[in-house]
């Protein structure tokens, strides 16, 4: 038969709230009877029943994390940060997908989640200001991350400054005809994609390099869209001679579209990512690191933080460096 609690409270002898409170942390009990309580705990190799132990703190014990585009790498690289730092907490993790935008509306105006969960990291869906009202209102604990908002505690990358170094890569390399291909700029789901456009057109501007509307060009996410995508740049009559991708997904795409046509990588096009994925190394990738995993170690410890200091700041801001890592597909234009 398994142990119950009732087992450990008869061989410490204490009662069974006294063995509760052992198991809940709770400061009203002296250090002499947890040591007793936790050694017959170990003794006997109790494990604490979840559902009831739920039930006895009020607590759901379980982190929401909710997320657009479950199956892109970039996101599951963050799901692996997050879930390293729960792997040791008393959390599960239950992951919300959410396919299209005014699922994502909803689910903003309702806050679905209230009752099942302690926590959520919003990740890649940064709110408006009337959402982050209603989210703050809820008194759930929420972190974004990759995503903004002044009321809220938020970890994101710089991707205006990643879209400057990429840009500055490429022209320290002698290019001018650089073209951005990326997912539409306009939608809610990765307004960071804006930001790293941002980047590249300060650049272009500060360099007195002139933007060619005809260099820009985005649409459905996805490899295979970024392929035909650029095979469009690629087949005009004056083609850039290098091409950011906005993710490194796209920059594979890219790649993939120059080889259908003949263009060889990097010496007639120039490619470079961003996010620095694990297939960016496996296609020698020059690409911005913005540190995918150690986003989603940072929110869920401010997470974890905060449900351990109800009173924690709520406003917490970090930001996190992006950095150039040059691998083997950009190179001086060969004319």
């Amino acid at each position: 038969m398994p142990v119950t609690i009732r087992d450990v409270a008869k061989k410490a002898k204490v009662g069974v709230g006294t063995v509760s409170r052992v198991l809940n942390n709770s400061p009203a009990v002296r250090d002499e009877t947890r040591l007793r309580v936790i050694s017959v705990i170990e003794e006997l190799e109790y494990t604490p029943n979840p559902i009831a132990r739920r039930l006895s703190t009020g607590l759901t014990l379980t982190i929401g994390v909710v997320l657009p585009y479950l199956t892109m790498p970039s996101f599951i690289a963050r799901l692996r940060g997050v879930q390293s730092v729960l792997t040791d907490s008393k959390y599960d993790l239950v992951l919300y997908d959410i396919e299209n935008s005014s699922q994502r509306d909803s689910y903003f105006q309702n806050f679905s989640l209230k009752s099942r969960v302690d926590g959520v990291l919003l990740i890649s869906l940064p709110p408006d200001d009337e959402q982050a009202e209603a989210l703050n209102y809820s008194n759930i604990p929420v972190v974004l991350i990759d995503g903004y908002h002044p009321n809220m505690c938020c970890v994101y990358p710089n991707d205006q400054q990643g879209g400057r170094i990429a840009t500055q890569h490429l022209i320290e390399l002698g290019h001018h005809k650089i073209a951005f291909l990326s997912d539409y700029l306009s939608t809610p789901f990765h307004p960071s994609m804006r930001l790293r456009y941002q980047g590249y057109r300060e650049v272009l501007n500060a360099e007195n390099i002139p933007f060619s509307p005809k260099y820009q060009i985005e649409g459905e996410r996805g490899r295979i869209n970024a392929r035909t995508m650029a095979k469009q740049l690629l087949s005009q009559d004056n083609p850039p001679t290098a091409v950011f991708a906005a993710s490194d997904t796209h920059a594979i795409g890219v790649i993939d579209g120059a080889q259908e046509l003949g263009i060889k990588v990097p010496d007639e096009l120039s490619v470079i990512g961003y996010d620095n994925i694990r297939d960016a190394e496996y296609v020698n990738l020059t690409t911005i690191d913005q540190h995918l995993i150690q986003s989603g170690i940072d929110g869920a410890n401010l997470l974890l933080e905060m449900l351990d200091n109800p009173s924690k700041d709520n406003h917490v801001k970090k930001i996190l460096d992006v950095d150039l890592v040059v691998r083997g597909t950009t190179q001086r234009p060969s004319s």
